[in-house]
């Protein structure tokens, strides 16, 4: 998928690709602000938390450094059938930013299809699953304090300004379920400075960062802040132990009354069996399978009740995997594997691009029944009907593969 943040956040930083990813600490600047203005802004993250039931951890305000409880800023509203929805009290909300505050919309891509094509885009790219949180502070707010993350993440400073501070790890690759704790602060800095309208910065996992506007009185910050969360070693782990249930030999009881001998037999027998499943199911695998069983996203199921889509757009987690057989072509995505005769590849390639696809259009140009084609990858749940909403995530940021 061609994505014009992607491909802006790649120049910013003076990437060739995902590869960098946890490597270093990077800064650079995005000059298109008017692509960022796209993405999000003050006025329509306030729209977003408005219209939405949200409540506590996905929606969160501090004050003073302190979480404030939620009771100061969602209300409870009862329907007369005495069904109770949290919403958000925008009133006070209001005097809570005019006060001074940082305002936090976390998975803002789960209420956003801008954010949610945005994130797919980086999906693709990265070939690991993302999510965005927005940050919004007022006047001279404080942020959060020093805290490291367990996972990438890319910083893209939307509006206005704050003062940052990272410094190097403390720990080597931590992890949120580890073996030991990661609670003392390395001493190194990293950088220090302010992020302005359009400059990015990827921060590795571990790499301890604060951000405040307790330096800066009056005005306003927002930031976007993608999390990347790479497989290690641990998962491949993880998952070997799932697919070894296929093997007799793990299924069996360990048997606690065994003698010296009949222990020493069954752990050498064990420990060859796990040597030849870790041989046999490659990191490679792990990574390859996890991508192809992923399921679909949320999307509006196609019914056919209400009308034939005129367009739809592939809105798999990760880009599907096309191979060619003789005669054929195999898609691979959603769990799913799905095969088309050879002459429907130029159609294929266009629906399963990422892009918009008018399906009349492509008929005309690829001389396929496109029509039937959508039909499938909307029954199987890798594409899905463009509707006026979801269009709109993609206006200005990914082309119609037909324009």
């Amino acid at each position: 998928m061609d994505h014009r943040f992607v491909s802006a956040l790649e120049k910013a930083l003076g990437w060739d690709g995902p590869s960098v990813l946890g490597t270093t600490f990077t800064r650079g600047t995005i000059h298109d602000l008017d692509l960022l203005d796209r993405l999000l802004n003050p006025n329509k993250l306030l729209d977003l938390v408005m219209r939405r039931s949200v409540s506590t951890p996905q929606f969160r305000v501090f004050q003073g450094g302190a979480e404030l409880h939620p009771g100061r800023y969602v209300n409870v509203s009862v329907t007369r059938r005495g069904q109770a929805i949290p919403m958000a009290d925008m009133r006070r909300v209001g005097e809570l930013l005019r006060e001074g505050c940082t305002m936090v919309l976390d998975e803002t891509d789960f209420f956003d299809p801008t954010m949610e094509a945005t994130c797919r885009a980086l999906q693709w790219w990265a070939h690991e699953l993302v999510q965005v949180n927005a940050y919004l502070t007022t006047q001279d707010a404080s942020g959060f304090k020093l805290h490291w993350d367990d996972h990438d993440v890319l910083i893209v400073q939307l509006a206005g300004q704050k003062s940052w501070e990272v410094r190097g790890a403390s720990r080597t690759a931590p992890m949120y379920r580890d073996s030991a704790p990661n609670a003392e602060p390395s001493e190194e800095i990293v950088w220090r400075g302010t992020m302005s309208p359009g400059d990015v910065m990827h921060i590795p996992r571990g790499f301890w960062h604060q951000a405040t506007r307790d330096d800066r009185g009056e005005g306003y910050s927002l930031h976007a802040t993608f999390g990347i969360v790479r497989r290690a070693g641990v998962n491949w782990l993880a998952w070997l132990a799932d697919q070894s249930r296929a093997k007799e030999h793990f299924r069996r009881d360990l048997g606690r009354w065994n003698t010296t001998g009949q222990w020493e037999k069954q752990q050498a027998g064990l420990a060859e069996a796990v040597a030849a499943l870790a041989v046999e199911l490659t990191p490679q695998d792990f990574l390859d399978t996890r991508e192809y069983e992923r399921l679909a996203v949320r999307h509006i199921p196609s019914t056919g009740l209400f009308g034939e889509p005129g367009a739809v757009v592939c809105v798999t987690d990760f880009e599907p995997v096309m191979r060619q057989g003789e005669g054929v072509v195999h898609v691979l995505a959603a769990g799913k594997r799905i095969t088309f005769a050879d002459r429907a590849r130029p159609a294929l390639d266009e629906l399963l691009s990422g892009h918009p696809v008018d399906i009349a259009e492509t008929a005309v140009r690829t001389g396929v029944d496109v029509e039937a084609l959508a039909g499938i990858l909307l029954k199987e749940e890798l594409c899905a009907e463009l509707t006026p909403e979801l269009s709109s995530a993609y206006t200005g940021l990914v082309t119609n593969v037909a324009s």
